[in-house]
C-alpha cells in the first residue's frame, strides 16, 4: 500500500528517472552549475546557479505541503549538491525529468510557505542565477488575505438600445439599430469581462422589448458602477457621420420631468428644471431622461471624455466632445451614466462600417480603453482596483514582465490598475501595484 502511495505521489509531481533521458536530449541544454541553500530573515532562499538565463515554472502543491519548479530545458550538473540541502523549513530536494529535457526540481516542505523567484545578472564572481525565496505566511498576510476576499470587480451595465417590437432606426441596406447595438454590446462585454477586476453585464442580452424603467431598475439590481446606453445615430441628411456621447446638464424643473419623477414611486423629490430637448429626437430624450435618474453629471462627464477620446482614434467623431442635454440633475443617485451613438445608420458608408463584425470589435475595443482609463483614476471603494499596495517609478531599462515578477502580480493586473493598452513605459512614470 505504501510503495503504491509512493509511485502515485511521484507520478503527481511529474518525476521520472534522470537515467531515462537520452543524452541527445542533453544537447544545448541549460546548466545548474551548483545549489545553495541560507536562512535569512524568517525565510529561506535557495541559488541555483546557472551558466545562462533560463526560463522557469514555479507553484505550490499541498498535502504534503511542496514546491515545484521547472526549469526549461535545463539539466542538473552535480546531483550530490543536492543531498545535504535542508532545515527546519526545507525537508529534502527531489529531481526529475519533465517533457523530455526539461527540469523539475520538487522542495518539500514541513510547512506552508509563499515561494517567490527572481533571476539575477551576473555580477562580480556570480554567474546568472535563479533565487528561490520560501517565506512563512504571516499573520498580517492572512488579514490581508481576508480583506481581498471582500473585495469586488467593477461592473458595467450595457444597455443595447431598443429591441423587440421597438427596431430603432434603420439604414438604407435594412441594418436595424436594435441588431447592431445588441452586436456591439455583446462584444463590448466580452472585452470588458476579460479584465481583471472588472465585470459587464447585459440590460438586454436578447431581441426583446424593455420599457426604460425595466432597464433602469436592471442597472440598479446588478449594482452597476456605470451603464452605457448603445445606440445608432439617424439624421434626414444623410450626410452627418461619426460618434457622440451624450452626458447631463443643470437646468431649472419641468411639468413633463415632474411627471416622469412622480412615477418613481414618489422617492425623489424634483431633479430637474426647464427642459430643452426641442434639437434631440423622441428616443434620445426619453433615454437621456431616465439616464439622468441613474447617473451623476461629473462622472458622466469625465467617463464620456475618457471613451470619447479613445473613439477618435478609430473613426470619425460627430463631436469633438462629449454633448450634454439641456436638463439636470440637482440630486446625483449612484450610477454614472453615458448614451454612446456608435455612428449614424442613416449614413450608408457608416452603415457598412456598423454591419462589420471587425468595425464593431475596434468600436468595442475603444470603449473598453476608455472606461479603463477612468477606473484607474477613480475606481469605486471596494473593488479590486481601487486597492494598492504600493507604487513604482519607472527606472530605465524596466519591464513589465520584470516589475511582475518583483512584486509576484501578474502583468494584466498592473495593465488593469494603470490602463496600460501596450507593454510600453516611459522612465519616471509611475506604476500602481493591486492586490495580487
Amino acid at each position: 500500500m505504501e510503495k503504491h502511495r509512493r509511485k502515485f505521489f511521484a507520478q503527481l509531481a511529474g518525476l521520472t528517472g534522470m537515467a531515462a533521458v537520452p543524452l541527445s536530449a542533453h544537447a544545448g541544454a541549460s546548466k545548474v552549475q551548483d545549489v545553495r541553500l541560507s536562512q535569512k530573515n524568517g525565510y529561506s532562499r535557495l541559488v541555483f546557479d546557472l551558466d545562462e538565463p533560463i526560463s522557469h515554472k514555479l507553484f505550490s502543491l499541498h498535502n504534503p505541503e511542496r514546491v515545484v519548479i521547472d526549469l526549461k530545458n535545463t539539466r542538473l550538473m552535480n546531483m550530490t549538491a543536492l543531498e545535504d540541502l535542508h532545515n527546519k523549513q526545507l525537508r529534502g530536494i527531489r529531481t526529475g525529468v519533465r517533457n523530455v529535457t526539461d527540469l523539475r526540481v520538487v522542495l518539500d516542505l514541513s510547512s506552508k510557505a509563499r515561494p517567490r523567484s527572481f533571476l539575477l545578472k551576473p555580477s562580480g564572481k556570480n554567474g546568472h542565477r535563479l533565487v528561490i525565496d520560501l517565506h512563512q505566511p504571516s499573520e498580517k498576510t492572512q488579514v490581508v488575505s481576508k480583506k481581498a476576499k471582500k473585495l469586488r470587480d467593477v461592473m458595467v451595465a450595457i444597455d443595447p438600445g431598443h429591441g423587440g417590437k421597438d427596431p430603432g432606426a434603420s439604414g438604407r441596406l435594412g441594418t436595424r439599430e436594435k441588431d447592431v447595438t445588441l452586436q456591439i454590446a455583446r462584444k463590448l462585454q466580452r472585452e470588458i469581462s476579460k479584465q481583471p477586476g472588472m465585470s459587464a453585464a447585459l440590460i438586454r442580452s436578447s431581441d426583446r422589448f424593455m420599457h426604460l424603467r425595466e432597464r433602469i431598475k436592471r442597472a440598479h439590481e446588478l449594482k452597476a458602477d456605470l451603464m452605457i446606453s448603445v445606440h445608432a445615430d439617424s439624421f434626414p441628411d444623410k450626410r452627418a457621420r461619426g460618434a457622440s456621447v451624450y452626458a447631463l446638464s443643470v437646468g431649472g424643473a419641468s411639468s413633463e420631468s415632474a411627471r416622469l419623477l412622480a412615477e418613481k414611486e414618489n422617492k425623489v423629490e424634483k431633479l430637474f428644471g426647464n427642459v430643452s430637448l426641442d434639437d434631440k429626437d423622441e428616443v434620445v430624450k426619453q433615454v437621456l431622461l431616465d439616464l439622468s435618474l441613474t447617473g451623476t453629471i461629473q462622472s458622466s462627464l469625465d467617463i464620456g471624455d475618457e471613451i470619447l477620446h479613445e473613439l477618435k482614434r478609430v473613426g470619425r467623431v460627430h463631436k469633438k466632445k462629449v454633448q450634454q442635454a439641456g436638463f439636470a440633475v440637482l440630486k446625483a443617485p449612484n450610477i454614472p451614466a453615458i448614451l454612446l451613438e456608435t455612428a449614424f445608420i442613416s449614413n450608408p458608408k457608416e452603415e457598412r462600417k456598423l454591419r462589420s463584425p471587425a468595425h464593431q470589435a475596434k468600436m468595442a475595443k475603444a470603449i473598453l480603453r476608455g472606461v479603463s482609463d477612468y477606473f484607474a483614476r477613480k475606481a469605486p471603494p471596494g473593488t479590486w482596483l481601487s486597492q494598492t499596495n504600493k507604487s513604482y517609478v519607472i527606472k530605465h531599462g524596466d519591464t513589465l514582465a520584470e516589475i511582475s515578477q518583483k512584486f509576484k502580480t501578474p502583468v494584466s493586473h498592473i495593465r488593469s490598475r494603470n490602463a496600460l493598452h501596450n507593454d510600453r513605459l516611459k522612465v519616471g512614470q509611475r506604476l500602481y501595484i493591486p492586490l495580487s
